[in-house]
């Protein structure tokens, strides 16, 4: 059981989209200069919320991280419309990166997207100075995925901030050869971690929210 506090609130974006947002707070903050993690949850078409990434925020919190996940525009209390492609829901991480900028005197963030809250999340890195890593937790990659998000791949492939892309081998969405083959381009540093036998949503479940927390913060150590 998490001994995080969580506090909610509501997050402005710059056309007016007012997102449900939630902090995960450490009951102890072990180093100022950590970097608040925020979280971007997988896709609203197909029932992605903020409620997803709970074990990942509250475990990160129980390690001393402060950590925020978010329901994209159209998702639970959320306002406004899910769009098919991702890219009105850019805007809504880069609101809520400022967001945490300003009320949290944050400096450093990194950014972790889950499924398709990964290509959005990959767009917003360089928008957003403050973002010193990326995170991505099964990147959708492959042919039929990239009809809808294709147009998101340049953005973080040409970021020249860290990345870490996390997968498991039996991934419906992507093959390992094509995230071999994306990243063989990708500017600056690329990390990939590989969990043998696993697919896209076991991934996403709960039994793997542990070892996804000690990975983003081996990522984190490494910044």
């Amino acid at each position: 059981m998490s001994n995080c506090k969580v506090e909610t609130c509501t997050v402005e974006t710059s056309d007016g989209v007012k997102l449900s947002t939630r902090l995960f707070k450490p009951r102890e903050e072990i180093n100022k200069g950590n970097p608040v993690v925020v979280l971007v949850h997988p896709y609203s078409v197909l029932g992605g919320c903020q409620g997803l990434l709970r074990g990942i925020a509250a475990g990160l919190a129980d390690r001393g991280y402060k950590a925020v996940t978010f329901d994209m525009r159209g998702v639970g209390r959320s306002t406004g419309r899910a769009s098919l492609t991702g890219f009105a829901e850019i805007k809504d991480v880069i609101a809520v990166c400022k967001w945490v900028c300003e009320n949290l005197s944050a400096d450093r963030i990194l950014l972790v997207g889950s499924s398709a809250g990964a290509p959005i999340a990959g767009s917003a890195v360089d928008q957003i100075e403050q973002v010193v890593g990326y995170v991505s937790l099964g990147y959708p990659f492959g042919m039929i995925a990239s009809i809808l998000f294709g147009r998101h791949h340049k953005a973080v492939l040409q970021s020249p901030k860290p990345k870490f892309f996390i997968m498991g081998t039996k991934d419906g969405f992507t093959s390992v050869q094509q995230l071999k083959n994306k990243l063989s381009s990708a500017a600056g540093r690329v990390e990939t971690h590989l969990i043998e036998g696993v697919s896209h949503f076991q991934m996403e479940g709960p039994a793997y929210d542990a070892q996804m927390v000690n990975l983003i913060l081996e990522f984190i150590a490494s910044l």
